[in-house]
């Protein structure tokens, strides 16, 4: 069952579902979710292993980032044709353990050329969001930071959910090198 806009206000309220939401979305939202702004992007470098206990993901560098003292011309970063990015909201999330998010792309984002990768919010996370994108298209795309890129809805875990304890908690980007997996 998808939780529908007036429980997502409430939990926001009481819970602190999702912090720094935008305007829009706390009093003009559309759907049963929310959308979610572009925050920071990186580049990746070098090679990455995931093992069976162990994984070390591609370096990161961050290459643009939110920076409200531009204009919205020049606060704004370019995905290049063919290339590889990871993003990360300006939103964190605080997961209750009885719920889990999904993400979708918002559809400006597919009819640009940009490809979302992403993977569901587990029940108990708590942090900002990084997916990757990569610029399918033969053109340049020009996105401002603090534009819309993605739509969450929020799921009911039926029964025990068990909390996150993964290393993604908290919103970090790549491995620091090698380590085990949790």
């Amino acid at each position: 069952m998808i939780l529908g806009i007036k429980e997502l206000h409430k939990l926001v309220k009481e819970k602190n579902l999702v912090e720094n939401l935008c305007a829009r979305e706390k009093e003009n939202p559309e759907g049963a979710g929310f959308d979610l702004r572009l925050a920071e992007v990186y580049e990746l470098e070098g090679s990455g292993f995931l093992g069976v206990e162990n994984r070390d993901t591609p370096k990161s560098s961050l290459v643009a980032k939110d920076d409200p003292s531009k204009s919205e011309e020049e606060n704004s970063f370019i995905f290049k044709p063919g290339e590889y990015y990871l993003v990360k909201t300006m939103e964190k999330v605080n997961l209750p353990t009885t719920l889990s998010g999904i993400i979708f792309p918002r559809t400006t984002l597919f009819r640009s050329g940009l490809v979302l990768a992403n993977g569901i919010v587990q029940p108990g996370y708590s942090g900002e969001l990084t997916f990757g994108i990569c610029n399918m298209s033969k053109s340049n795309i020009k996105v401002s930071f603090g534009a819309r890129v993605v739509h969450i809805t929020f799921q009911e875990v039926l029964g025990e959910g068990n909390q996150y304890r993964g290393q993604w908690q908290g919103g970090r980007v790549s491995t620091e090198g090698e380590e085990v997996q949790i």
